[in-house]
């Protein structure tokens, strides 16, 4: 049962309509429509604002700002993505488009209309929009050294010391940021599109000032995440602040531009990699500094020149960030935090050293394999990217590559191969899960992990089904509430895997129960539940915490990869288009192979929008993002994306947890934008370091043909 492709069990729901999304729950009746006005300017104060004519306008309820919101925590400075957010309790401006007035209304356009209405004037101040050299502060954070790099850097053969940058981007996940607040007898219940449930209970109910007794996340559909639904925003804070007043229940549904000013980024970076390699192609050393964007609000920081440090052995090595304290708004996770940047640009560099050794970039990768964590020198568990590089070469036919960039040509298409190996960390995080044998046969799968798309729905069937022997339909999972047993949430590519260790424990937990009374050898399940247990049983795993696994001191643990990508550039135009992509990827046990598959794919698609697509653009005068909207953000389509495949190689990997999983769902792209920005040189001769790679980067420097 466990590894089949199944169908998602919840597919039924979505392709018919009747899964309801956050921003469409209607139990608690018709909700009134909240909406948030944003600041006009990236640093500063309010000076003044007048509400008279929105509060005086058709079906409004409540227009707040700074001088009228209710009581809440204070703010904590540098604060977690889920810690408190207080929202309208001071005049200042943190950053162009943050929340400076809210109105309720009995409509969505209503109170659209009331925000606009809303006249404002700003002391505006000088802020820190640019990430430049004269940004960055002096102090080196997460350092790690080994050896001597820079006497490796001036004793070795070959050598590479390149700059590389990569832009802003945001999640911007189909489904919006959506809450409907509902304030009933003391309790308050929040219907939000969120990653983590209870960790969003808890700093809603900090914030607001309530007991968390008192607080209910329900997030049943999540349509999309990407790291944006993880932290707390305004959209939870403001409707559950009003509910409370007006006790009806507010709805507050962010605008798609709301969603690059009211939600957080994922980091500008610039990089300088450096390596040295012998004439043989063996490292001698690898170099990553970072300079990367951090929030004055927030303390998340990319973690972009550590990705490298168990990807490949070399005895000389230096990783180091620096931080560039800007104003352009809160840094938070977005789809494969460090890995989509700081593989990026480190796969680049590998391809530059393989063109001075003159060596295949394949072999060069697999030259530099390494069984021990060059920097922890413990065991790498479950290391199979050799495999995963010589399985894709194969299957890709590698040995067509052109072996001099810019030589073949395909009428006016210059045609070319590159591939990027990927390395993500398996973390292992807390979780619980309650597992209820009920007298009829119904098995119930309860935690309050949630679906964001990835098939948890399915995937906790499986696993519960074939851990009791029973079909998948005798299974019901419940997912997403906050008063389900507390797991850690869909994010940092470990939900799936320790909420599949915490259902199968639980399992295990129930046959035990079981066992005790009926003996070993009884026959059927649910014949002893119902002679010996006429109420049903149940029981709750558990998954520890990584700090508290001794495999974890014993092994570093991740998941690997290597994606190959051919892509055609026009010689006249410099227009870029993938040809065709195969991911290669060992991730221990598969849980489910089409669901797996289809995660593996996204992932790689977000790989081409990194090298290709996708960069946020601020306006330096004021913080605003210029091209904040989907007309000009630009991300993958279908016609960008024509052929594309991924494998997951039969694994296990004992020491990640006695199932053998390990997470998936950010593997895909962390290598992949390399391999296009690999590609794209084999066939021009045109080395982007600028990401990403657009027509007037590439233009100037295409051959004449």
């Amino acid at each position: 049962m466990i590894g089949e492709g199944l169908s998602r069990t919840d597919g039924p729901l979505k392709v018919t309509g009747r899964a309801l999304y956050s921003a469409e729950r209607r139990e608690m009746g018709e909700p009134l429509h909240g909406f948030i006005l944003g600041a006009a300017i990236g640093q500063g104060r309010v000076a003044s604002i007048d509400t008279s004519r929105a509060e005086a306008m058709a079906g409004v309820r409540l227009v707040w700002t700074h001088r009228n919101a209710p009581p809440q925590a204070a703010i904590i400075p540098k604060s977690d993505i889920l810690d408190v957010k207080p929202q309208l309790t001071t005049d200042r401006i943190a950053h162009y488009g943050a929340p400076v007035a809210f109105v309720v209304a009995d409509t969505f356009e209503q109170a659209r209309a009331a925000a606009a209405a809303i006249d404002v004037s700003y002391d505006a101040a000088p802020g820190a929009f640019v990430l430049d050299e004269a940004s960055v502060a002096p102090e080196w954070h997460d350092e790690s050294r080994v050896g001597d790099l820079d006497a490796a850097m001036a004793s070795s053969d070959a050598t590479v010391d390149a700059v590389y940058a990569t832009p802003y981007h945001f999640s911007q996940p189909m489904e919006l940021h959506a809450c409907i607040a509902d304030w009933r007898n003391g309790h308050l219940t929040l219907h939000i599109a969120s990653q983590m449930v209870a960790q969003l209970a808890d700093a809603v109910a900090d914030t607001i000032l309530i007991g968390r007794d008192c607080v209910t996340v329900d997030s049943r559909f999540v349509g999309g995440g990407f790291g944006a639904k993880i932290a707390l925003h305004a959209e939870a804070i403001l409707s559950a602040l009003a509910t409370r007043q007006l006790n009806r229940p507010v709805q507050l549904v962010l605008t798609r531009r709301q969603g690059f000013t009211v939600v957080g980024h994922r980091p500008a970076s610039i990089s300088r990699v450096r390596l040295a390699a012998s004439r043989d192609g063996r490292l001698t050393g690898i170099g990553h500094d970072a300079n990367i964007q951090v929030s004055p609000e927030g303390n998340w920081k990319e973690g972009v020149a550590t990705v490298a440090r168990a990807l490949y052995a070399a005895p000389h090595r230096l990783t180091r960030t620096r931080h560039s304290t800007l104003d352009t708004g809160v840094c938070e996770p977005v789809r494969g935090p460090g890995e989509v940047p700081g593989l990026m640009v480190f796969e680049s560099a590998m391809d530059e050293l393989a063109e001075k050794l003159g060596i295949d970039p394949l072999e060069l990768r697999i030259r530099n394999d390494t069984a021990i964590d060059p920097e922890k020198n413990r065991p790498l568990s479950g290391r199979r990217l050799v495999e995963c590089l010589r399985e894709g070469a194969a299957r890709f036919g590698w040995d067509q590559r052109p072996t001099r960039p810019a030589s073949r040509l395909d009428g006016r298409w210059l045609i070319g191969y590159g591939v990027g190996s990927s390395i993500r960390g398996h973390y292992q995080t807390t979780a619980e899960a309650r597992v209820r044998l009920e007298p009829d046969g119904q098995v119930i799968v309860q935690t309050d992990m949630t679906d964001i798309g990835t098939g948890t729905y399915t995937i906790a069937a499986q696993v519960a089904a074939a851990a009791l022997g029973v079909p998948v339909a005798q299974v019901r999972v419940e997912l997403a509430r906050s008063n389900l047993p507390r797991g850690n949430g869909a994010g940092g590519s470990w939900g799936s895997g320790n909420t599949s260790v915490s259902i199968d424990r639980a399992c295990q937990g129930l046959k035990e129960k079981i066992g005790q009374v009926a003996g070993i050898g009884y026959n059927d399940l649910f014949a002893e539940v119902r002679r010996h247990f006429p109420a049903g049983l149940e029981a709750v795993g558990t998954t520890l915490g990584m700090d508290d696994e001794p495999s974890y001191d014993n092994f570093s643990i991740f998941t690997y990869g290597a994606t190959f990508t051919e892509v055609g550039v026009d010689v006249m135009t410099g227009e870029t288009r993938i040809r065709r992509m195969l991911g290669v990827f060992s991730a221990g046990r598969i849980l489910n192979a089409k669901t797996a598959r289809s995660q593996l794919i996204g992932g790689m698609i977000w790989g081409i929008s990194a090298a290709l697509h996708e960069a946020a653009h601020v306006d330096p005068r004021n913080g605003a993002w210029v091209n904040g909207d989907f007309a000009e953000y630009l991300v993958p389509t279908h016609a960008d994306v024509p052929q594309i495949d991924a494998i997951a190689l039969d694994d296990f990997d004992g020491a990640a947890n006695h199932l053998g999983a390990k997470g998936i769902g950010e593997l895909g792209s962390g290598g992949t934008a390399g391999s296009v920005a690999n590609a794209v040189y084999n066939a021009t001769g045109v080395r982007v370091r600028d990401f990403p790679i657009t027509i007037s980067k590439l233009l100037p420097g295409l051959p004449k043909i």
